[in-house]
């Protein structure tokens, strides 16, 4: 009988082995671990499609509430609160240039040639390259794209640059342009740096040029006066000619939606939108949007304003298969006129209630929702994205962006405080006068409580931009001892006679000349308070009234 080694146990074997086995996962894990950790390139969150896809998809759901809000669209980025800016000292008035000096820039070289205030060759390359180092380190709110070659500016160390850029706190990928003058001067080793740069649009020798429109009005001031024209932005209107019988349309008839406010119609719209997409069909847009009263300056409903003055028809068009109703209409009569026996095929649907579900086998050329029922709510474009369609109808948002031609407005305004800016909403108007649903917003937002409460929250002298229904602009000169406060009418030669957005309006209406009414004037303030860096809001900061009136909060 074979006696057991006492020596070499069958437990030691099995810890040995069981060891051994440990060791090599070990080993395994640890090679897995350092390839992946050499490969691994985390992906860039502007660039990555998932990324952009959730970036444009993700919106607030929207409602439509009789106030003077503006639905947020395509392009705008909901934003993190940001923790309060230090107590900074008093600073002197604003000027027409801010210098650099100070800012870890070299001292005043003493060379021959290379004195501060010596002449600059504009065109060297080494110039632009220190002014887009500069651009780089101070202008932090904006992404530069492209820059045009620097040119002479008025003395022989001014040199003026423009360049296109895009904010960073804007989802769309529409670009700017900004042109401003630097003066530059010299380091020790006589590389050039730039010494101070002038304030939004101060480099008018690196202006674009001019163009003059070709559009007539009649009153006295005819003569439209030439601007610098946006070739980015394109209107024209989308022609079906003879490919017309080759498409399948959706047409919806004017409903009930009709002079509602601008909320209630963009959700509507984007229903219709949603729908014609649904369906694989070209929705067929009437192109004519009628103003609520609520934004304009008779107090009275306003008929025939143009899409195009508010919303990006350039963008709309490109994302979402659309043709204007009359240039559809028309194109209809003349195939039916000289094609009899091919008629374009119709669907006539009355309302809503037939759902989308329903219409998605039709064949017909065109089906045409007709909105005629005597009760007004029957005739609301919404209802029909309402109940089980709302699970297959989706509304597209990132088809809607604002027009072109209000953001450079707010590019403009926002780049004359060099993008460095806090901004308050004031609430008042109407509601400040209803003391039964807010009792206290009055003196909540009265001038001396406007002063206390900001004093606690925004730096003194920060640019401060106040975005307001307040019509006395006289309401806020308390605060202007505390900070430079900016108010939209600051800018009104942003849309007045001489600007590009009147030049450009006027030429789009036909020649006659475009109110900047209501509803514009809100799309703009909110849109520079979306891009302060620090927001303070009436509601829950400025007052103890609920937003929606008594005990809704």
């Amino acid at each position: 009988m074979k006696e057991v080694n006492p020596t070499d146990p069958i437990g030691q074997n099995a810890i040995k082995l069981i060891s051994n086995v440990c060791f090599s996962v070990f080993v395994l894990s640890v090679l897995i671990l350092s390839v992946v950790a050499i490969t691994y390139q985390p992906p860039d969150p502007w660039e990555s499609a998932r990324a952009l896809t959730k970036v444009f998809t993700d919106v607030e759901n929207a409602t439509f509430q009789a106030d003077t809000s503006v639905l947020k669209t395509g392009e705008d980025i909901a934003l993190p609160p940001l923790p309060p800016p230090p107590a900074a000292a008093p600073a002197p008035a604003p000027t027409a240039e801010f210098s650099t000096a100070g800012k870890s820039e070299d001292d005043v070289s003493m060379k021959s040639g290379c004195q501060n205030g010596s002449p600059v060759n504009c065109s060297d390359p080494k110039v632009l390259t220190a002014i887009k180092r500069f651009n780089s380190k101070f202008f932090k709110a904006i992404v530069f794209l492209e820059y045009q070659k620097p040119v002479n500016g008025s003395r022989s160390d001014e040199c003026d640059v423009a360049w296109r850029f895009r904010n960073k706190k804007e989802r769309s990928w529409r670009r700017y342009r900004d042109f401003r003058r630097f003066t530059v001067g010299f380091k020790d080793d006589c590389s050039y740096k730039v010494i101070r740069a002038g304030r939004w649009h101060s480099g008018v020798n690196a202006r674009p040029p001019r163009i003059r429109s070709n559009a007539t009005r009649k009153g006295p001031r005819a003569k439209i006066v030439p601007g610098i024209k946006d070739n980015e932005i394109n209107d024209t209107v989308p022609e079906l000619g003879p490919d017309f019988r080759k498409g399948r349309y959706l047409y919806y008839s004017r409903g009930g939606d009709h002079c509602k406010g601008m909320n209630q119609y963009l959700w509507s719209f984007l229903c219709a939108l949603g729908e014609a997409r649904f369906l694989n069909r070209t929705f067929v847009m009437d192109l004519r949007i009628c103003l609520s009263s609520t934004y304009t300056k008779s107090g009275k409903n306003e008929d025939s304003k143009d899409f195009r003055f508010y919303f990006d028809f350039e963008h709309l068009k490109e994302t979402s298969p659309i043709v204007e109703e009359r240039e559809f209409l028309n194109d209809w009569k003349k195939w039916d006129g000289s094609h009899r026996r091919s008629k374009a095929t119709v669907r006539k649907v009355k309302g809503y209630k037939v759902s989308p579900m329903d219409l998605r086998k039709d064949k017909s050329t065109v089906i045409w929702r007709q909105f005629d029922d005597p009760l007004e709510s029957n005739n609301y474009w919404y209802r029909v994205c309402e109940g089980a369609a709302g699970n297959y109808v989706e509304r597209p948002w990132r088809a809607l962006w604002k027009s072109k031609r209000l953001m450079n407005i707010v590019t403009a305004v926002s780049g004359s405080m060099d993008w460095d800016f806090d901004a308050v909403h004031v609430v008042r108007g109407w509601k400040a006068e209803d003391k039964k649903k807010w009792p206290n917003l009055d003196v909540d937002t009265s001038p001396m409580a406007l002063v206390e409460k900001l004093r606690s929250r925004v730096g003194a002298w920060r640019n401060l931009y106040v975005a307001t229904n307040e019509e006395f602009s006289g309401h806020f000169d308390k605060l202007r001892s505390h900070y430079k406060v900016h108010l939209l009418d600051d800018y009104r030669e942003l849309w007045g006679n001489t600007s590009e957005w009147y030049n450009e309006t006027t030429a789009l209406n036909m020649g006659r000349a475009v109110e900047f009414d209501g509803y514009m004037r809100v799309a703009v303030d909110t849109e520079v308070l979306y891009r302060a860096k620090k927001r303070v809001e009436t509601f829950y900061d400025l007052t103890r009234d609920c937003k929606d009136g008594i005990n809704t909060c």
